[in-house]
């Protein structure tokens, strides 16, 4: 059982395989993956291993380690139930360049209620989130084509500011489909979020791409927008965008937390 729950999340998630394994940091978890698996049960690597079995067979599972991996597959499948590895390696976090601005506990409040007139798009995300990582470059890639005097771009570290979480209303339970969460704010007010909650709490299934960030919350134009106020020098007549109509059923949720 303890090697069976991993091999079959891997036999569900061929069709993916060739994709995740044009990453590296995917080649790398695959590696990881069965290099305990190829040490214990390889002769005559195996032969010099420590073990508590009884008939003192070094190139077999002990109980202690049959328990610790029965234990590993049954988190790992809760936390992803499309994982394919017993171990995952993380995506790299993303290091290149952007044009956002990092919030903490203190300083999100204080910089949304500044300047009014000024739009904010604010990432709610976590570090420890394979998702927000897979989100980061998009987002970035975003700041740098969009962002101006009128329409800014920041993000806030909710798994480190539960404070923040709280108050904006994102989940961070390990087993959240609510990170990341995008908040388009215009004086100093929620307008749009992406994923929906659902009237029972629930996370609705959105896809964090580019071309779905764009549309959903009209992009272009509160950019044109924000450029022509900020050439104008006047700011003061902005009109809220109107979100992209998306209905929200109670009962139909595929990702939920």
């Amino acid at each position: 059982m303890a090697v069976l729950a991993p091999l079959i999340a891997l036999v569900y998630s061929v069709p993916r395989l060739s994709r995740w394994l044009a990453r590296p940091y995917c080649l790398l978890s695959a590696l990881l993956s069965i290099a305990f698996l190829l040490v214990r049960k390889l002769p005559p690597i195996c032969n010099g291993l420590p073990t508590q079995r009884e008939d003192g067979n070094p190139c077999d599972f002990d109980w202690r380690e049959v328990e610790i991996l029965m234990f590993l597959s049954a988190i790992v499948m809760m936390k992803n139930r499309r994982s394919m590895f017993l171990m995952t390696c993380k995506p790299p976090l993303y290091m290149g360049p952007e044009y956002i601005k990092y919030f903490n506990d203190k300083t999100i409040d204080e910089e949304l209620e500044r300047d009014k007139r000024v739009t904010w798009i604010v990432e709610f995300f976590a570090n420890w989130s394979n998702d927000c990582q897979s989100f980061a470059p998009i987002y970035a890639d975003l700041s740098l084509k969009y962002n101006c005097s009128g329409l800014n771009f920041g993000k806030v570290d909710v798994g480190r500011y539960t404070d923040v979480s709280t108050r904006y209303k994102v989940s961070t339970s390990p087993l959240t489909r609510q990170l990341p969460t995008l908040i388009l704010f215009q004086g100093g007010k929620e307008v749009i979020r992406r994923p929906q909650i659902d009237k029972k709490g629930r996370a609705v299934s959105w896809t964090f791409s580019e071309e779905n960030v764009i549309r959903e919350f009209n992009l272009n134009e509160l950019y044109q927008r924000a450029k022509k106020h900020s050439k104008g020098g006047d700011m003061s007549e902005e009109k809220p965008v109107d979100p992209a109509p998306t209905t929200v059923p109670d009962g139909e949720n595929k990702k939920d937390k």
